[in-house]
């Protein structure tokens, strides 16, 4: 179960790592990129989502504190999914279904993050292969 569940953590934590470098790397174009989608923030605001999303997955990775980072993600990318996957918004049909699984996508990482905040707040440390004890934990 152990490596199971380390593997789920890094399979996750990865997603976000790579994509907050490239927050960071690429600041200008996504802001601009964020712009013409709508989102409010502008660079500021992709930077602030990129260290978020670095932050939150290194510590599902590490398991510091593993549930805090995992609902890190999962709060960054609520408002990230509506803003810049509005499918619904979009006329072009090709748009709409690239936009409708960026969109699916995001829901399904959403849902990975929430199940791994339950695996680290309800199990802590016994889930194995953690750092800390989680700080919020559910019996």
């Amino acid at each position: 179960m152990d490596t199971v569940f380390l593997i789920a953590r890094i399979l996750l934590a990865v997603i976000f790592l790579l994509s907050a470098v490239g927050h960071v790397v690429n600041a200008n174009a996504m802001a601009q990129y964020a712009d013409y989608k709508g989102a409010p923030g502008g660079k500021a605001g992709v930077i602030a989502s990129g260290i978020a999303m670095g932050v939150g997955g290194l510590m599902i990775l590490l398991g510091v504190y593993g549930e805090i980072g995992a609902l890190l993600i999962a709060a960054t990318l609520i408002p990230v999914t509506f803003f810049m996957h509005a499918f619904w918004k979009e006329t072009d049909p090709q748009a709409r279904q690239t936009e409708q699984i960026s969109f699916n996508k995001n829901l399904g990482l959403i849902g990975g993050a929430l199940a791994l905040f339950l695996l680290f707040a309800s199990q802590g440390a016994a889930a194995g292969l953690t750092i800390t004890e989680p700080l919020i934990t559910i019996a």
